[in-house]
């Protein structure tokens, strides 16, 4: 993709990869790549930016797979406040609500469309997709090249984790053993492991009646729905490598999102 210079491959590349570093006239033409996390509670061993840390680092990742191709790409700052009002229960949650984050995708899409030659959206949150779904058809209808994708790992990816994640999957919604694992890979520092305890293990459908009515804490006390023992590093290298694998791909060929995302 050409900038405003007419320049592609190596000489696009060569511009800074965050667009807080660049100088005006080097953001024409990028495709713009926005991590949208979340603020909220993990759990009593994950950070309130765990959902923040893991769509930038991925969006980080789509941005240096779309430079290496020889197409400009730039990182937008994270979105780190959002739509995460089932989590109001519990400390430290700051949610905007659907229809604040609504208005600021909508209006972020038509800004940087002046100057974007596309818009990319990384999300890591679940509690986001319903705004992101609503908002699409209007930003298609005004003509905007805006897209977003879930990080979101498809079921088959990581072939050594693959099989016991089959089973559990549907029961490691939020702070469970693959988030931990993702934030072990990603910034163990962070991680609490010593107060990592299992939360609510039960399936989505068992439990969306109750989380409907009151929140994830009417089903489960700590905010843990799933259980992150066993979580390691490893495990997390192998999931954040077939994520930025699949999120990639979708991207590419304008796909949202495989499954739900965790909440």
């Amino acid at each position: 993709m050409p900038n405003d210079a007419g320049e592609t491959g190596p000489a696009a590349s060569r511009r800074p990869a965050a667009l807080a570093d660049r100088v005006s006239r080097e953001a024409h033409g990028a495709i713009l790549v926005v991590p949208l996390g979340s603020t909220e509670q993990h759990g009593p061993h994950l950070p309130l930016d765990t959902d923040t840390v893991i769509a930038t680092a991925v969006a980080e990742r789509l941005v240096e797979r779309f430079r290496a191709s020889g197409d400009d790409a730039v990182l937008a700052p994270a979105i780190a406040f959002a739509a995460s009002g089932e989590h109001a229960a519990f400390a430290g949650t700051v949610s905007i609500g659907a229809e604040a984050l609504a208005v600021v995708l909508i209006e972020l899409a038509r800004s940087a469309s002046a100057w974007a030659g596309r818009i990319i959206i990384v999300n890591a949150h679940g509690g986001n997709v319903p705004t992101l779904r609503r908002i699409m058809p209007t930003l298609e209808d005004e003509s905007r090249r805006v897209t977003w994708v879930a990080c979101e790992p498809p079921p088959a990816s990581a072939p050594a984790v693959v099989g016991e994640r089959a089973g559990r999957v549907a029961s490691d919604l939020h702070a469970g053993r693959t988030e931990t694992s993702l934030m072990l890979h990603l910034a163990p520092a962070r991680v609490r492991l010593d107060a990592a305890e299992a939360g609510v293990t039960a399936p989505l459908g068992e439990l969306l009646p109750a989380m409907l009515r009151g929140g994830v804490a009417m089903v489960s006390p700590n905010g843990v729905i799933g259980d992150p023992r066993g979580a390691s590093a490893d495990e997390g290298r192998m999931l954040f490598e077939a994520m930025v694998d699949e999120v990639h791909e979708r991207a590419r060929a304008d796909i949202p999102v495989a499954t739900e995302l965790p909440a």
